[in-house]
């Protein structure tokens, strides 16, 4: 039986007479990959920034593991099991790639006192290693982030995403930007990370075919509003789709 571990539930969010998201539910399964799509200004990160806690819904909840965090801050968010990206990158330009990986595993390690009496590393050298390891950075690891190509600081950025070992992980177009020499690597991490880890993905993209290769199942939004879900393959069929977004 699958295991829900995010359940959205009619989350409605206007900024003014615009109604940006109007009463959107979704779940997602423990180990699916849910693409997100839809045409430019139909509501996609409206919906993630009120899952997320960025912005406060009209109306809605949230539940993540049987838990309503509806209104939670995202630093409390980050803490429970709820991960993101940005469509702008998080990485810390002068600091080296290992030294991103930890940073993004501070917050999740305790609090103040805890970290002062642990070594300088956070006891976090294993997990580091793995995350340069499944990334494919391992020649990058004492770069400073600022020095790597966009698609490189793509993949540190998910990487860094998932230094908190989060049951679920919302990314924000991780193809955005990507050149093509790059794209299959961030394609092939996520697939990768997903088949071996059981990683959980919620995914915003535009990029159709990236998407249809990731994802397990899509939810497609128009004018703020679920249109239909299914599968990659019943997403590309569908009419109301075609016309709404993929032949637009």
């Amino acid at each position: 039986m699958n295991e829900t571990v995010l359940q959205v539930e009619n989350i409605a969010k206007s900024f003014g007479p615009v109604q940006a998201v109007r009463g959107v539910s979704f779940e997602v399964n423990r180990g699916e990959v849910l693409g997100v799509i839809g045409p430019n200004g139909c509501g996609k990160t409206t919906l993630f920034n009120c899952v997320l806690g960025q912005i406060k819904p009209d109306a809605g909840r949230v539940i993540l593991k049987g838990t309503d965090v509806s209104g939670w801050q995202p630093s409390s968010l980050a803490k429970v099991g709820l991960g993101r990206t940005f469509q702008l990158l998080q990485v810390f330009h002068s600091m080296t790639v290992r030294e991103n990986l930890l940073a993004a595993a501070q917050p999740h390690r305790g609090g103040l006192a805890k970290q002062l009496f642990m070594r300088p590393d956070l006891g976090l050298k294993a997990d580091v290693e793995r995350m340069i390891t499944d990334f494919r950075l391992g020649h990058l690891a004492d770069t400073p982030a600022g020095l790597l190509s966009y698609g490189q600081q793509k993949l540190l950025d998910i990487a860094m995403a998932l230094m908190g070992k989060p049951d679920v992980v919302m990314l924000d177009e991780p193809a955005g930007g990507v050149n093509l020499s790059m794209l299959a690597d961030v394609r092939d991490r996520l697939v990768e990370l997903n088949k071996t880890r059981g990683t959980t993905l919620v995914v915003i993209e535009h990029n159709m075919e990236f998407i249809f290769e990731v994802a397990h199942r899509i939810l497609v939004l128009a004018e703020g509003q679920v249109l239909t879900s299914g599968t990659p393959g019943q997403i590309q069929s569908d009419s109301k789709v075609i016309e709404a977004y993929l032949g637009a």
